[in-house]
């Protein structure tokens, strides 16, 4: 989406576009372009996003293309020119609230402070309050905007177009004698405000359980108990059956959790409620309109005829509502309720899309954990639930959008962090590392792994085979042996005893050791012996004379001995091979064919394959590939780790 170069730091998106677009509903309203300009501020966000270079698109954005790709194909069912007008302007609202949603996620991602987030649609929620008590002190305001004397009258005449530009406080029947006066400002009618009021008190919770200090949260809590007067003057029951059912769905998701704190939260806030329905008789209203309109009975005759209408264009509808004469409702086709628009309008893929998209969201939005992350999760199930009744492809979509985006992109970090503050709730959350050996995430090696344990010498066979010797330089010799041997360490042969490595031919087993093999050492039997579990004791006969006994050293404690003899201590104390020259085989003294009475195992002129050492498991998978020449039994063990 950017031509920035790789590496470089995407400069950090504004929050004034959203203000500016949220906040100043009343100005937009009073000037009638609250409905014709939302699709303006679409568009520069979208610019912004844009400028900015790539950005992460939140869960459920390929269903919504997919969603909107099906109505942009269903406008190829249109019959009239003034039909693309209105479904240009649908059209606007559905795009503009996935730019919405990309924004606001956006934001979160790259670390602003929450409160910053949330605080348009905290502003966005004052002004639907102030607007709706303009409704309950001025019951008849209206007034014409500067945006309807703009239009050409073959435009402005349209009744839809008519009714978003021609601003009325409240929702009545102007021919009644005794009309009533339901709250509709900052929307043309009652049922578009009450959904805004069921969808943006989860929202305006969000915001007071995430931020603890501020005068922007005192306004918001004063504002609380005063919207319950121009909601309830709504007399809108589907408003009601949604504010329900998300408080259910919350009850019950705190109860099986046992968050006592949020069960106390919702019983306040339907106490709230109550208290303020013995001050303004909501009953009493609601019993009077349904029995002074025909309305329900209307709502069945307009359903019905839609789903006759979709019977003969399932797949792509009819493009938008469509007024006819066969109803006994005045509303069009296709109206009083989302189901019935998307099926009329798209066809019933569109529709299926529309609801997995719900559905995958609030799937999504119930990990959170915090509280605002749960009031935020019942923003999608209170869409779910008046999706019947009221129909919101208007600002209120840009609202459901505005919380599903900051809480997808929160549901990790902010939102499921305890508040202590304004600032805490943008501060991303530490994510453990993942251990993984396959592709996609970074491999995080294994911790070292301990040495060893030290495996227990049995008897001769437990002296391993020298293998074969690293090259060393030949200005470089060895060091001389120890004149004291240490403890269970063998015993030192003197240079003028061993022959040269492969040059000398082969010996009597009872005298020479065969070239390739080591020279067998028995374990002195009158030496400190290590602990049974490391070397067993040898016999009496194999102790070797005229070596000094092992007791005459200061002996190390016990722990510190080397468990056993091993080829790399037989390589330290012999000469380098290509430094020793070797002499004529001399008789062996008695003392000399004392130290070497057994001969090693298979020594005869032809020596077997040296056996593999022994090697402990954990050290298995550090040796060489079998490409590589064998090395030193001392240099077998190694630390654990990827290769």
């Amino acid at each position: 989406m950017s031509d920035r170069r790789p590496g470089a730091t995407a400069p950090p998106l504004p929050v004034w576009p959203l203000t500016a677009m949220f906040a100043l509903v009343p100005l937009w309203w009073a000037l009638g372009a609250f409905y014709l300009g939302w699709s303006v501020f679409g568009v520069v966000l979208l610019a912004l996003l844009v400028t900015r270079g790539r950005v992460a698109l939140p869960p459920g954005s390929a269903a919504w293309l997919v969603f909107l790709t099906l109505v942009l194909l269903s406008a190829t069912r249109l019959d009239r020119v003034t039909a693309y007008l209105t479904f240009g302007l649908r059209f606007g609202f559905l795009a503009t609230a996935l730019v919405v949603c990309v924004y606001v996620h956006t934001l979160v991602r790259d670390g602003t402070r929450w409160d910053r987030v949330l605080r348009p649609l905290g502003w966005y929620w004052l002004g639907v309050v102030a607007l709706g008590w303009l409704a309950v002190l001025m019951p008849t305001f209206a007034l014409t905007t500067p945006v309807e004397m703009a239009l050409p009258h073959s435009i402005s005449g349209e009744r839809f177009i008519q009714a978003l530009t021609h601003v009325r406080a409240n929702e009545f029947n102007p021919q009644s004698r005794t009309p009533i006066y339901r709250t509709a400002a900052p929307y043309p009618y009652t049922n578009n405000w009450g959904t805004a009021y069921a969808l943006l008190v989860p929202c305006v919770l969000a915001y007071l359980t995430s931020v603890r200090t501020g005068r922007f949260r005192v306004a918001l809590w004063v504002s609380l108990p005063l919207s319950v007067v121009p909601a309830f003057l709504t007399l809108n029951r589907g408003m009601f059956l949604g504010l329900g059912a998300g408080l259910l769905y919350l009850g019950l998701r705190a109860l099986v959790r046992g968050n006592a704190r949020l069960i106390v939260s919702i019983g306040g806030l339907v106490v709230l409620v109550w208290v303020v329905s013995l001050v303004v008789p909501v009953q009493e209203m609601i019993d009077a309109r349904v029995s002074s309109t025909d309305t329900n009975v209307d709502r069945m005759d307009l359903y019905v005829r839609t789903w006759q209408a979709v019977e003969r264009s399932p797949l792509l509808g009819y493009g938008a509502p469509k007024s006819v004469d066969t109803t006994l409702a005045e509303e069009p086709l296709g109206t009083q309720g989302l189901i019935w628009q998307i099926l009329y309008s798209h066809g019933i893929p569109a529709l299926v899309v529309f609801l997995g998209w719900l559905v995958l969201v609030a799937r999504r939005l119930a990990a959170a954990v915090s509280p605002a992350g749960h009031w935020l999760s019942t923003v999608p199930v209170i869409a779910l639930v008046v999706i019947p009744v009221y129909a919101y492809i208007d600002p209120n979509l840009s609202v459901i959008f505005f919380a599903v985006g900051a809480g997808l992109a929160a549901v990790g970090g902010p939102v499921n962090r305890a508040s202590t503050g304004p600032s805490t709730m943008a501060q991303p959350v530490p994510l453990a590392p993942w251990r993984t050996r396959g592709v996609g995430r970074a491999t995080v090696p294994a911790p070292p792994l301990p040495p060893p344990a030290p495996q227990p010498a049995t008897g001769v066979a437990a002296v391993p085979l020298r293998m074969p010797e690293p090259p060393a330089p030949p200005s470089a010799p060895a060091p001389p042996p120890a004149t004291v041997p240490a403890p269970g360490a063998a015993p030192v042969v003197p240079p003028a005893t061993v022959p040269a490595p492969r040059s000398a031919p082969a010996a009597p087993p009872a005298t020479v050791p065969a070239p390739n093999a080591a020279p067998v050492v028995p374990a002195p039997r009158s030496a400190t012996a290590p602990p049974p579990s490391i070397t067993p004791p040898s016999t009496a006969a194999e102790t070797p004379t005229g070596v000094p006994a092992p007791r005459a050293a200061t002996a190390p404690p016990p722990s510190a001995a080397p468990p056993a003899t091993t080829a790399a201590e037989v390589t330290s104390a012999l000469p380098a091979p290509r430094a020793a020259t070797a002499p004529p085989p001399a008789p062996a003294t008695p003392a000399q064919s004392a130290g070497t009475a057994v001969p090693a195992p298979r020594a005869a002129t032809t020596p077997p394959p040296a056996p593999a050492p022994t090697v402990p498991a954990a050290a298995e998978a550090a040796r060489p590939p079998a490409s590589e020449p064998d090395r030193p039994v001392a240099d077998a063990p190694r630390q654990g780790g990827a290769a």
